[in-house]
């Protein structure tokens, strides 16, 4: 009954695989009217709210899921600049200690300096209690004196020259070390910031993976439901064909049939039909899914009747043929069914959401029946044929090849 097609009201090949048993129920599987429609539409009713549930859930978890993804790219933004800053530190720091180091060797040289001015002061001032008479005396002549004179005072200024320069260094290095403190500083204070900021973005955070964590908790807790009301609702519907209620007729609407052959639906892979693989598991040459009523009767027009049947682009579920069919195939619409014929019971109701397709096989009876055959009734993948009423279809003609 149903395509290969993007179109909202067919379901996706890789979507049958999350939602198999649904599909197996809502792809024309929905015999209701068997015995108990209320019954029917109750579990359809379920099925369709879970469903929409779990569309609202994946939204709600693809959200976040973008959410988590901008915050962890701003985490790891952060731990960079954070790891940058660091490195800044590290060399700053490293710049700090060594000035410390200078400034320390530096006033070691000023207290040796001095200590060393000192002793040439003191011994100056031992020199100086000699009188220049005894100097001379001691002198070889006056030049000796004068030299011995110039050799006091040079070491005394070479010293106060010396100590000079290393306070001055000192000085500079002070400034330095100050500078480097005050960097330190804004860099300490600056990772702190940027600590802080990771922080906050690493609790948003786990915050949003908790809560897309909780969302896809409720997407797994909500398709167990479908499941089980899938599941509960095929058990049903077996149920009543295996206890032959009704099985072989029915109502829905305006739509009617009878003599369902077998009574269950379930003809294997009758009807000459080729693509009798496992199904929903081949694309046919008209891009539809193997074992469908759709595929079935596409087949049926062209190698049965010789009727041209092209691509359906994308709307190839039962209920767009009375569009797609005329736009693709040049089918138009008829009133008295003809051998060939494509029958289309339209989509939308518990009964067939996405349609259901059927081939006329024989005109109309003396006592209005139309006889038919069929793919995927009851939804079980497999060849049957009954008689239908023609009220609530819609008779398509395909033209020759």
């Amino acid at each position: 009954m149903k395509l290969r097609s993007t179109t909202p009201a067919s379901i996706s090949f890789m979507g049958k695989a999350l939602l198999v048993v649904s599909v197996v129920v809502m792809a024309f599987a929905t015999p209701v009217q068997l015995a108990g429609k209320a019954f029917a539409d109750q579990y359809d009713d379920q099925i369709n709210a879970l469903q929409a549930q779990i569309n609202s859930y994946n939204a709600q978890a693809k959200v976040l899921a973008g959410q988590v993804a901008t915050l962890q790219g701003a985490v790891s933004q952060l731990q960079d600049q954070i790891n940058a800053t660091q490195s800044q530190i590290d060399l700053s720091q490293a710049q700090y200690d060594k000035l410390v180091a200078q400034i320390a060797d530096t006033e070691k040289k000023i207290k040796d300096n001095q200590d060393a001015l000192g002793d040439t002061i003191a011994n100056l001032y031992v020199d100086q209690s000699v009188t220049p008479l005894e100097l001379i005396a001691s002198s070889k002549n006056i030049s000796d004196f004068l030299d011995k004179q110039e050799y006091r005072n040079s070491i005394r200024d070479q010293l106060t020259a010396t100590i000079s320069q290393i306070k001055d260094l000192k000085t500079q290095l002070d400034k330095q070390k100050t500078d480097i403190a005050d960097v330190l500083a804004k860099q300490n204070a600056q990772k702190v910031s940027l600590d802080a900021s990771r922080a906050q973005q690493q609790t948003l955070l786990n915050q949003t993976q908790g809560q897309e964590a909780a969302y896809q908790q409720l997407i797994s807790a909500s398709q167990q439901k479908l499941n089980d009301a899938a599941n509960a609702q095929k058990a049903y519907y077996q149920s009543l064909i295996n206890s032959g209620r009704n099985a072989s007729s029915g109502v829905s609407g305006s739509f009617q049939w009878q003599n369902l052959t077998p009574n269950n639906g379930a003809g294997g892979c009758g009807g000459g039909y080729p693509y009798c693989q496992a199904k929903d598991t081949v694309i046919d040459s008209w891009q539809l899914y193997n074992r469908e009523c759709v595929s079935y009767v596409a087949w049926a027009l062209s190698a049965r009747f010789n009727r041209y049947v092209g691509s359906f682009n994308g709307q190839g579920n039962a209920q767009d043929w009375p569009y797609s069919a005329p736009a693709y195939s040049g089918a138009v619409r008829v009133y008295d069914p003809q051998p060939g014929d494509a029958v289309i019971l339209p989509g939308g109701t518990s009964f067939s959401p996405i349609g259901h397709a059927m081939i006329v096989e024989s005109p109309v009876s003396s006592d209005g029946w139309i006889h038919v055959s069929q793919y995927n009734f009851y939804g079980t993948g497999q060849y049957s044929t009954m008689d239908i009423r023609n009220s609530g279809i819609i008779l398509l003609r395909f033209q020759s090849n």
